[in-house]
């Protein structure tokens, strides 16, 4: 489905007709960071880095029709070697002057910040909290469909989406099919409230967790059966709101991730961001917090009895701690509107680990930001 739908999609795009009203733009995050002695963070560590997330992207939208219109974003990632990579890839048909269904490769509406996630212009930290934004399924390969409408003062908008996603992760694979969402946002000239619901059918693969969840195999296929991701059903949940007085703001969000019949925990991540604007300059503070600890497969280790339970214990646990996460991120950060369209930022985030105090981290970054 996915290589189908990118063919299709690129091959409508070349096929836009030679008067059509071709729209190109584009933006760059120029990054760099560093952390304190012997400490690692976000991919940085105590020597200066300029490469983890620069980046440079190039979006291309043309009309094919009155109702239809294809858009194309390249993204090439310094992290990649700035190797470039189709982001984006879909046509759009506009049904009404409230309704869009748009098909192709496409960005998920999870948060608020999802459209505009790689674009560091559109907001005000260096890079989105990571605890809440860093999930493997931003990006899908499907059909979507979106309504607007508006009631007095207030506008709301209603989207859903299906489709498939592969991505890399935790040193591994993980796929989704049959991914569907539903969102809904609720919103007026300074305020505004959205919830999203999603599923997935998630397979993860990873050479050395597969070697394990196999020897488990051996000793008891049902147990095996129960920690391996294949075909499980995994849930995404988030709300969040956001006040915006042009002089000050106040935003925050919050998910829950959950992959009920497996070893992986339920991820819960929230935050918190306030800040203010004086002329060009926008001090902002944000915290952010991840918990996903939850030990399972206890109760299940427990049901196979003696020696079962005694001897796969150890490797039980061991796969509970590879994915464990529990910690939190205070961040402080000053942002300069140098241009209408160029932006400069400092930020300094300390990062404190619930589970591992040797992980404990501080990471100061500054980035440039513009579009074009």
């Amino acid at each position: 489905m996915k290589k189908s739908l990118i063919v299709a999609m690129l091959s409508t795009a070349v096929a836009l007709p030679a008067h059509a009203d071709i729209r190109i733009n584009g933006f760059a995050n120029l990054v760099g960071g560093v952390t304190g002695s012997e400490e690692s963070l976000y991919g940085y560590d105590d020597t200066f880095n300029f490469s983890e997330e620069s980046l440079f992207a190039l979006q291309a939208s043309g009309s094919i029709n009155e109702r239809m219109s294809a858009t194309v974003q390249i993204l090439a990632r310094g992290a990649d070697d700035y190797s470039p990579n189709f982001e984006w890839a879909y046509v759009s048909y506009r049904m009404t002057n409230r309704a869009t269904f748009s098909a192709g490769r496409f960005r998920l509406p999870l948060f608020k910040y999802s459209d505009s996630l790689d674009i560091g212009y559109s907001h005000h930290w260096v890079s989105v909290p990571q605890a809440v934004y860093d999930v493997p399924f931003n990006n899908i390969d499907g059909f979507r469909l979106d309504y607007s409408d508006f009631v007095g003062d207030w506008e709301i908008k209603l989207g859903g989406a299906v489709g498939a996603f592969e991505n890399e992760v935790s040193g591994g694979v993980i796929t989704g099919d049959n991914t569907h969402m539903v969102n809904a946002e609720l919103s007026n000239d300074w305020f505004s409230v959205r919830a999203v619901y999603g599923g997935t059918e998630a397979t993860f693969s990873q050479a050395q967790l597969d070697a394990v969840v196999g020897q488990i195999g051996q000793a008891n296929a049902g147990f095996a059966d129960f920690l391996a991701i294949d075909e499980d059903t995994a849930n995404f949940v988030g709300v969040g709101f956001n006040i915006d007085r042009f002089s000050w703001f106040l935003s925050g969000e919050y998910t829950n991730i959950e992959i009920a019949d497996s070893y992986t925990p339920t991820d819960e991540a929230m935050f918190v961001t306030a800040g203010f604007r004086a002329g060009k300059w926008t001090p902002s503070l944000t915290y952010s917090v991840f918990e996903g600890d939850e030990v399972k497969g206890v109760e299940e280790l427990a049901a196979l009895g003696q020696p079962l339970e005694a001897a796969l214990t150890p490797a039980v646990l061991g796969i509970n701690a590879q994915f464990a996460q529990n910690y939190q991120v205070a961040t402080a950060t000053i942002r300069y509107d140098y241009a209408a369209n160029f932006a400069v930022k400092l930020e300094f985030s300390q990062y404190t680990d619930d589970l591992v105090e040797a992980r404990d981290a501080s990471l100061a970054r500054f980035a440039i930001n513009y579009v074009f």
